[in-house]
């Protein structure tokens, strides 16, 4: 049984792209950059991989030919990852040229723990090609992100710190979010010292504020980071943070494929009184 669109809609921009085209277009306007992403993952037959690769190349496409101010998000299991290492690789390498030709900066959003080493080996097989075009995500609640941090600062990659979204035994991530908010400043000072215009990835205030405090205590330009937020969550606070001065993208999702992507931000977000409170606050 389909599930009506409307229970996402707070967190979902469309179920299409041309839905969510608008949208982009009035974020923009209020000075906020934007990732698009293209909900669906853990795909296991190659035909709809290459699909999912048509789908990336058209959105690509559709960014530069409408001169929207918006990065790309892609899962690699959508590319065929979990099918077959080596297929899933070859199809990003079809999909990193487009992005280059239309100078548009795509990110390897980070998954389940069962393909991070994956998805970090894919990315530093292409980096070397695309130091411009491509990025990766890291999360902070597992316990493997110490060493997953030094590996990209070396690299001076472009890295997306968030906290983590996806559920995760004790034994591989910190299940204390005192624990994750330690390590997730940690994390943020070395990127912003180290690595390459990082993603500041969290609506969590305590988090904003340490990196605020960071960046101001040790006269480091706003223009070498920027925060992220998704799209749904806090918007009064976006807009003040682009009027503060601070770069801030926005993660806007669209598709049809929107449950997991829904049941993960309900997750994340603990309580239904949280989602409410916010949407007085804008």
């Amino acid at each position: 049984m389909k599930l009506p669109f409307f229970l996402a809609s707070r967190f979902v921009a469309a179920e299409t792209l041309d839905g969510a085209v608008p949208e982009v277009q009035r974020l923009n306007g209020k000075g906020l950059h934007v990732t698009l992403d293209l909900l669906g993952e853990y795909v296991s037959e190659r035909e709809v991989a290459l699909s999912a690769l048509d789908a990336y190349k058209n959105l690509l496409h559709v960014i530069a030919e409408r001169g929207l101010d918006a990065n790309i998000s892609i899962k690699l299991s959508m590319l065929g990852q979990k099918i077959d290492h080596d297929f899933g690789l070859a199809n990003l390498r079809q999909l990193l040229p487009v992005a280059k030709e239309h100078n548009i900066f795509v990110r390897l959003d980070m998954e389940g723990s069962d393909i991070t080493e994956s998805t970090l080996a894919m990315f530093e097989d292409v980096y070397p090609d695309y130091p411009d075009h491509v990025g990766v995500v890291l999360q902070a609640y597992l316990h493997r992100t110490a060493q997953d941090i030094e590996r990209m600062c070396a690299l001076k990659a472009r890295v997306r710190l968030c906290k983590g979204a996806y559920a995760e035994p004790a034994s591989i991530a910190y299940p204390k979010m005192d624990d994750i908010r330690t390590r997730y400043i940690d994390y943020m000072q070395a990127l912003i010292q180290h690595a390459r215009y990082p993603g500041i990835a969290t609506h969590d205030d305590l988090l904003i504020d340490a990196t605020k405090r960071f960046v101001n205590d040790r006269h480091i330009p706003s223009e070498q980071f920027e925060f992220q937020m998704l799209y749904g969550i806090r918007a009064d606070t976006q807009e003040r943070i682009v009027r503060e001065g601070y770069n801030l993208r926005v993660y806007v999702p669209y598709g049809t494929d929107w449950w997991p992507y829904y049941s993960r931000r309900l997750r994340e977000l603990k309580t239904l009184g949280f989602i409410f409170r916010n949407a007085l606050r804008g």
